[in-house]
């Protein structure tokens, strides 16, 4: 498959490195603004070019990552490139009234609004995809590819604001945890390198545990807290410091 990324921004940089790993027979292009934003990318071995156009013109999926406020200027740029292709958009934000109204008559084959996060460049993305128009085909294409760098789901309007602040923005909320487990580490006695390790392997490990055995994560903390134990005290004392929540307000916010 032949892919371009309009954007080698953060989101749109990890997408096409991921998307590399996950498809090493693919070709991908990768466009950015300034020719040193696109070094890195070159030495990975992916195609790349100052010329978002011809980027489109010689795609079968085209990736715009570029912020909302250049998105529909860099769709007028494309505008004549697009036909026949499927556009995906990692631009977050955009209602989808207005974004059918900026690819009007551009005769795409299916527009799909995608949210990975940054883990999609080591393939471990939680991806939300919503369907702006396309086919079961056009469909099944993007989700195989999203699919490959972690996992994907499928949803509507709203459901695709909340899957951003859980799982987009959520990546700064989970790292702003593992901060704290390692600061809580330090004042306990570890060296920081030492908590950082500790705080990142009990998070993948949690992780690990509920994928497994498809349990409610109340039902492993439960196998945890050993009744007048130590670790019911520290999740009491948590929750009177407001974790859930603080938590719960912050994917509100």
């Amino acid at each position: 498959m032949k892919i371009a990324v309009i954007g080698a921004g953060n989101m749109g940089g990890a997408t096409a490195l991921g998307l590399a790993a996950a498809f090493p027979d693919a070709r991908i292009t990768v466009t950015a603004k300034h020719a040193a934003t696109l070094e890195k990318y070159t030495a990975r071995g992916l195609q790349t070019t100052l010329d978002n156009p011809a980027a489109a013109r010689d795609a079968e999926l085209v990736i715009l990552g570029v912020k909302p406020w250049l998105a529909q200027s860099m769709l007028q740029q494309l505008h004549g490139s697009l036909s026949g292709k499927i556009l995906v958009s990692l631009v977050a934000g955009v209602p989808d009234d207005e974004m059918r109204g900026w690819i009007a008559g551009y005769g795409l084959a299916g527009a799909y609004t995608v949210i990975p996060n940054l883990a999609i460049e080591y393939r471990q993305s939680m991806t939300f995809i919503h369907e702006l128009t396309g086919t079961a085909e056009t469909l099944h294409t993007v989700k195989m590819l999203f699919d490959a760098v972690g996992r994907s789901m499928v949803v509507d309007e709203r459901r695709l604001h909340a899957g951003m602040m859980l799982a987009s923005c959520g990546t700064a909320f989970a790292l702003r945890y593992v901060r704290a487990a390692a600061e809580g580490g330090v004042e306990l006695g570890l060296y920081p390198k030492e908590a950082i390790d500790a705080a990142l392997q009990t998070v993948k490990g949690a992780a690990a545990l509920l994928e497994a055995r498809g349990t409610h994560p109340e039902a492993e903390i439960d196998r945890v807290t050993t009744p007048g134990g130590i670790t019911i005290k520290g999740l009491n004392a948590m929750e009177e410091a407001g974790f859930t929540a603080a938590v719960i307000a912050g994917l509100k916010a």
